[in-house]
């Protein structure tokens, strides 16, 4: 069987909700890091097999199939939109690797797209004549509300069992936006769109800035600010995931072989802690030990929750995030997974010959994903 390979990465800029990209539909938003790894490679659009993108606010129907017609991809090339909140964009990449493993597919344009902006406004149909629709804000994630946190409280929660202090916390999300801005990604990683080429939202954070602000969710000591949770967000990124076959036609420089992704399912009222099983699953398949991971994204959704994966996993933190995560940048439900590994790939690209990387995300409902990828 072929292995499966990254061999082009790209992701547009990430904007908070009603900022840069507020006005771009879904299908734009989508297209844009499309045409862009087919411009990156060569590759001909009539020569991809699917586009696997995931999703979770939705803006039209399949938005996968939206955004590959907008990039101008053939009619003949179908499109899968999977909804797997913040594990979709990942979870996609893994499902296009399976398709090329498999001898099912050569090329395959896999990632994410999600708009806060653009979002439709939900409500529930009422069940009786005379009532009102009821406007609701998310879905369930568990069919049993007292184990359907509020993600928020969740992660309150999550800092307080595993002991993560508020300061703790505060210094998590002062290194990120401090990592993003000492280290920000060049044009080889962002498609301008709407005239925006830089994530928009990282900052000079300082302790004093955190100190001011009351917590979101729990006490105190371990409660959880604004200064510690992501804040919602615009984007899209995409891979070309390819056989060895494909790769060597390419010429692709530097490639980088999935050597192992799984995914996992955990305690719902407990989610952020899904990723430390799906990752340490991959590395226990591939005997490799934490510590010769040379990259690893991690999604910051919150500081308590990165916190808690890092240590969980034992990665080494000069290795974590090196860039910033998603504090600094935001998170885009459905496109969060792609953007770590287009974040990956980059980063991967300055590494030796045999070096380790590691993506690994969690989602409500209690959901965990991990992707292993050498270079």
């Amino acid at each position: 069987m072929s292995a499966a390979y990254l061999v082009a990465a790209r992701r547009t800029a990430v904007a908070p909700r009603g900022g840069a990209l507020k006005a771009v539909e879904v299908d734009e938003l989508g297209a844009a890091p499309i045409r862009a790894v087919l411009a990156d490679t060569g590759i001909a659009a009539e020569a991809i097999d699917d586009v696997i993108f995931g999703n979770a606010l939705y803006g039209g129907g399949n938005p996968a199939r939206l955004a590959a017609l907008r990039a101008g991809l053939p009619d003949h090339v179908p499109a899968l939109t999977i909804d797997s909140q913040c594990c979709g964009g990942l979870d996609a990449i893994m499902l296009a690797a399976e398709r090329i493993v498999s001898g099912g597919a050569d090329a395959v344009i896999a990632g994410g797209i999600e708009s806060f902006s653009r979002a439709p406004l939900r409500a529930r149909r009422p069940r009786h004549a005379g009532e009102a629709p009821q406007p609701y804000d998310r879905p369930p994630f568990a069919p049993w509300p007292e184990r359907d946190p509020d993600m928020i409280a969740a992660a309150a929660t999550l800092a307080e069992r595993f002991g993560i202090s508020r300061a703790r916390q505060d210094e998590f999300a002062i290194g990120s936006h401090r990592k993003a801005l000492q280290n920000p990604p060049g044009a080889a990683e962002i498609v301008p769109l709407a005239d925006l080429s830089h994530d928009a939202f990282p900052r000079a954070l300082t302790g004093a800035t955190c100190a001011r602000l009351a917590p979101l969710a729990g006490d105190a000591a371990f409660g959880v600010t604004r200064a510690t949770v992501a804040v919602e967000a615009d984007a899209s990124a995409a891979v070309l995931v390819v056989s060895e076959a494909m790769a060597r036609r390419l010429n692709a420089r530097r490639p980088l072989r999935i050597v192992s992704a799984t995914r996992r399912g955990g305690d719902p009222a407990m989610p952020g802690t899904a990723p430390i099983a799906a990752a340490e699953s991959v590395l226990a398949a591939e005997r490799i030990a934490p510590a010769r991971i040379a990259v690893a994204e991690v999604m910051e959704a919150f500081a308590a929750q990165a916190i808690a994966c890092g240590d969980g996993i034992g990665v080494p933190a000069s290795s974590l995030n090196r860039g910033g995560g998603g504090l600094a940048r935001g998170h885009p439900i459905g496109a969060s997974g792609a953007i770590l590994a287009v974040r990956l790939w980059h980063e991967m690209q300055s590494e030796p010959s045999g070096a380790i990387g590691l993506a690994a995300i969690a989602a409500a409902g209690g959901l965990g994903s991990a992707l292993l990828a050498t270079v």
